[in-house]
């Protein structure tokens, strides 16, 4: 099928007809006395459809006619595509079957394939398919479609770095308006505040909201401050836990009643004065409102709630004091917020042309920053004249639509690569934040990444990932650097071209499952009922993603969705039951849903996976994190052939597997547990050249020569990024552990090393060694025999570094700086520097009077801990230190109190030091110092904390 290689295809054909092509296929046909020209049938029809495929995915928004064809389509292709994963997974079986000569192997031998009911059943199956594809082909030119319509795809590299949070153009009244609603004494009398902020969709509600959250401002004024994103689920109860988890409070699960929840709210906000914002609220139930506000009203006056919405009606019924109409954005601003996203530095000055038909486009996206922005990404560094007057002349933008033309335009000029994936992300929830390794890993899943040469999949879905954020369909969480969402009216537009084959459970909204839902995920709340979700699950026969998304409550009975469900789902790909806490036990019956790729029973109270598992050839994940009962590995987890990753992260495994080197494809292994005698030994690694990521080796005390130590070969994995080496024998004091560490020497492309429990009297020279140029973080636990430290000031990028129970320790030298040239001084990037549990420590020499100040140059923080015999000053003056904690270290702080502390010092724990009296005056000056932390411990003669009183930086303090 040569000819179809240079066809821009979308993922799944391109994916069927590789299938197809391959030897494996052509081979199994010939040798079961398979029609072979069944295969050529179907190489034409999905070529014919193929043709008119661009066409189809443009004119399905206007044209209800065109998105059935696509959906029949698409459904057809789906079934296809189990029909040949089923041939391949059987041609892989038997490959296997040999290599491992088993038993099935003799036995198929003696089995006529002409007569197996698995050869029987296929051929039925394709002609099925076939007559579809058939009569599709007729209906496109019935319906009006056309081979190569369609716009060209964006060409801007995948790698493009993310797009930076934008500035915010055209709303400084709004914020300085709200803002003076919150600062203001008198607007409300004594009634809860209620500050409303309306608009439509994509106008910047929660854009204006989250700069008047953050603005400094609010630190002073309030008490407390917390943001609650509230979309269409207004449920009370689950409203009242999370604002009290967000005030830092346990809610004990699920056992506790809403009235104890709203008792312990009100008696945490009375007298405080505090901000709350609800985004994005539909609540128009004010029985709700009424029964979740009640807690708020004893707060101290002035605080204040700040709604969001599209909808005055909801502003309505929450009794808002003030109503802010946001308006939309002047077509001035709408050119800097345009200009920002589609020019490089936001300059359009080198290219008038373009201004003038971006000025166009701007035009038509009628004051909507969410469709300027989304608009300005996907023409990012595009500098053809050309491709911005299709933009600017589509005719999309004139067609009636439930979706923003502008967010259509932008779905319209994906990659054809790019649209599948974003539609598969209308698996999530308004307002539900994905990380991005969970996403490609269930990209991958679904045979979403194709297999290009010198690139793995993963990587291919990372560069995906990073197209859609910098085209601004995918969004950063203002709370965490590793959380993505997607805005509402982005989810909306992958709702609407996914259609029918992905399915949301939202509370009681399972009717709406149909037999062509492939995808399927839910989130359910304590009240919704399930009654009617299981018989409609079992009518999508063709499930292929059953994923349940975390955090939510365990409503679903665990029996009927393990034991009876999930062998019905023979074409799933994607199982996971994540933080379901009542499953115990998998059927056997998991190891015949062939087409797995993606398993997660990550933090369920599971004990064992069945040995059945390992016959799941095509399994490419298997995360079983948190899971606190579960104890080994199936005995055959070798067979996995295909396992990328296996993530274990704190659940207690006590052994590995043996002939875990068989799995060459591994790229994730969180531990490997060393074994004893004949159990698996460390040289398993030497195989497993794609690890990357995080590794922990533990029960390393269990290798029986530095030999095997040097066989796993880490100094050739050079995608590993973090890895813990782990000793658990605490009374080995062993020389030959020296060597082992010696053969474990990394790759130099290492960012974080911990070394804990080992029995050696010196630590190996490679550590610190200045070859290892990315190491970040470096963390030293319980070597408790080494009495010399490694020469790590050399590390030129090291930034935190802990050194915790050298027992065997009695002073800091100079060769702990090392030999640094005179540009370099040691320590140069460290910011964080800890010393703990060191009872023999008397001495830390500075680097040399000659070099005084010339190390530490950039440390923030010092925390020295149960230092018992640590005296004189300490060699470390660099004003950079904002946080210095000195604990159980009597002798140091004697001589620190007689230092100068650092200038910018802004948090300061003193602890366990019997003869302070009082903190120094200079260190409490009220008008120089920066201290906002004082914290003190264990000082029984502490008479007051300074003569001069506090500081007025101060924020926080406590003595105890």
């Amino acid at each position: 099928m040569a000819e179809v290689a240079g066809l821009l295809l979308s993922p799944f054909l391109q994916v069927l007809f590789e299938k197809v092509a391959s030897p494996e296929f052509v081979d199994f046909f010939r040798s079961r006395k398979l029609d072979r020209r069944l295969l050529k049938r179907l190489e034409i029809a999905l070529l014919i459809v193929n043709a008119v495929l661009e066409d189809a995915e443009e004119m399905q928004f206007t044209k209800p006619m065109v998105k059935k064809w696509l959906d029949e389509l698409k459904d057809a292709v789906y079934d296809a595509e189990d029909i040949l994963d089923e041939i391949h997974t059987e041609v892989l079986r038997c490959k296997l079957d040999a290599e491992f000569h088993t038993v099935a192997t003799k036995v198929r031998k003696t089995i006529s394939t002409s007569l197996s009911p698995f050869v029987k059943e296929i051929e039925p199956k394709i002609k099925d398919i076939l007559e579809t594809l058939d009569h599709l082909v007729k209906q496109k030119d019935v319906i009006g479609l056309k081979e190569g319509v369609g716009g060209k795809s964006s060409g801007r590299s995948s790698t493009t770095s993310l797009v930076k949070e934008s500035d915010i153009f055209g709303r400084d009244d709004d914020k300085k308006s709200i803002i003076n609603l919150l600062l203001s004494d008198n607007i409300s009398g004594n009634d809860l505040c209620v500050i409303a902020v309306v608009g439509m969709g994509g106008l910047g509600k929660t854009t204006l909201a989250q700069l008047v959250y953050n603005d400094d401002r609010m630190e002073g004024h309030f008490d407390l401050k917390v943001w609650v994103c509230v979309s269409d689920d207004f449920d009370v109860l689950k409203m009242t836990k999370i604002f009290l988890e967000k005030l830092g409070l346990s809610t004990n699960g699920d056992s506790k009643s809403l009235d104890w929840l709203q008792v312990t709210l009100q008696q945490n906000l009375r007298g405080k004065k505090f901000l709350l914002v609800l985004d994005d609220v539909w609540n128009k139930n004010y029985s709700k409102w009424e029964a979740f506000s009640n807690p708020f009203r004893f707060g101290a006056e002035g605080s204040r709630v700040i709604v969001t919405t599209r909808d005055k009606r909801v502003a309505s019924i929450m009794r808002s004091t003030e109503i802010h109409d946001l308006k939309k954005l002047q077509e001035e601003d709408c050119w800097k917020l345009f200009s920002k996203h589609a020019f490089h530095s936001g300059n359009s000055n080198a290219h008038q042309e373009l201004e003038v038909i971006g000025r166009q486009i701007v035009k038509r996206c009628e004051g909507l920053p969410l469709a300027v922005k989304t608009i300005g990404a996907l023409l990012w560094s595009e500098l053809d004249v050309r491709e911005w007057n299709k933009i600017q002349g589509s005719e999309i933008w004139d067609l009636p639509s439930d979706v923003i033309p502008a967010l259509r335009l932008s779905y319209k000029y994906l990659p054809l690569d790019l649209k599948h994936c974003f539609a598969y992300c209308s698996i999530f929830p308004k307002d539900h934040y994905f990380e991005k390794e969970d996403l490609i890993l269930l990209w991958m899943a679904e045979g979403l990444l194709p297999q290009v040469t010198g690139k793995t999949m993963e990587q291919i879905g990372h560069d995906y990932f990073v197209d859609l954020v910098s085209r601004s369909l995918f969004q950063q969480s203002s709370e965490s650097t590793l959380e993505f969402g997607m805005h509402d009216l982005i989810n909306d537009l992958a709702r609407f071209v996914s259609g029918q084959f992905t399915f949301r459970l939202e509370g009681e909204n399972s009717l709406d499952i149909v037999n062509k839902t492939r995808h399927f995920s839910f989130f359910l709340n304590q009240y919704d009922t399930t009654e009617k979700v299981l018989p409609a699950l079992y009518e999508a026969k063709r499930l292929r993603t059953f994923l349940r998304l975390r955090h939510n409550y365990n409503t679903m009975p665990v029996k009927e969705l393990v034991h009876d469900l999930l062998p019905t789902l023979r074409c799933s790909r994607v199982f996971s039951l994540c933080y379901y806490q009542n499953l115990i036990e998998l059927p056997n019956s998991i190891g015949k849903i062939k087409c797995l790729r993606y398993l997660d029973f990550s933090r369920t109270a599971i004990r064992k996976i069945p040995d059945s598992i390992c016959n799941l050839c095509n399994l490419q994940t298997l995360k079983l994190r948190h899971c606190e009962n579960l104890t080994e590995l199936p005995r055959d987890t070798h067979k996995l052939i295909n396992l990328r990753h296996l993530d274990f992260s704190d659940t207690p495994i006590k052994e590995m597997p043996i002939q875990l080197g068989r799995l060459h494809c591994l790229q994730t292994l969180t531990e490997f547990i060393v074994g004893k005698q004949s159990r698996a030994g460390i040289e398993e690694l030497g195989n497993l050249a794609n690890l990357g990521g995080k590794l922990c080796i533990s029960n390393l005390q269990n290798v029986v020569s530095p030999i095997h130590a040097l066989a796993a070969s880490l100094n050739d994995k050079k995608y590993l990024d973090e890895l813990n080496l782990e000793w658990n024998d605490e009374n080995n004091i062993s020389e030959s552990q020296k060597t082992v560490l010696d053969n474990l020497k990394p790759h130099a492309n290492l960012k974080s090393l911990s070394i804990i429990g080992y029995g050696g009297k010196k630590i190996s020279d490679w550590i610190g060694h200045n070859s290892f140029s990315n190491i970040a973080s470096l963390y030293l636990f319980k070597c408790k025999y080494c009495s010399i430290l490694p020469p790590l000031g050399q590390l030129p990028s090291l930034q935190s570094l802990s050194i915790v129970q050298f027992d065997g320790i009695d002073e800091v030298d100079r060769e702990f700086y090392g030999n640094c040239s005179s540009s370099t001084k040691p320590f140069g990037a460290l910011k964080v520097l800890k010393f703990r549990d060191m009872p023999k420590l008397e001495k830390w020499f500075a680097f040399g009077a000659e070099n005084e100040g010339g190390a530490f140059t950039h440390l923030e923080e010092l925390e020295i801990v149960n230092c018992p015999k640590l005296r004189r000053e300490l060699p470390i003056h660099p004003p950079s230190i904002s946080r210095l904690v000195i604990e159980e270290c009597p002798l140091l702080v004697t001589s620190l109190l007689r230092e100068e502390f650092p200038t910018g010092l802004q948090k300061l724990a003193i602890g366990g030091f019997d003869a302070l009296e009082s903190i120094p005056d200079r260190l409490m000056d009220f008008n120089s110092s920066c201290l906002e932390e004082l914290k003190i411990s264990g000082c029984h003669s502490l008479i007051s904390l300074s003569s001069a009183g506090l500081p007025s930086t101060l924020k926080e303090s406590g003595v105890c």
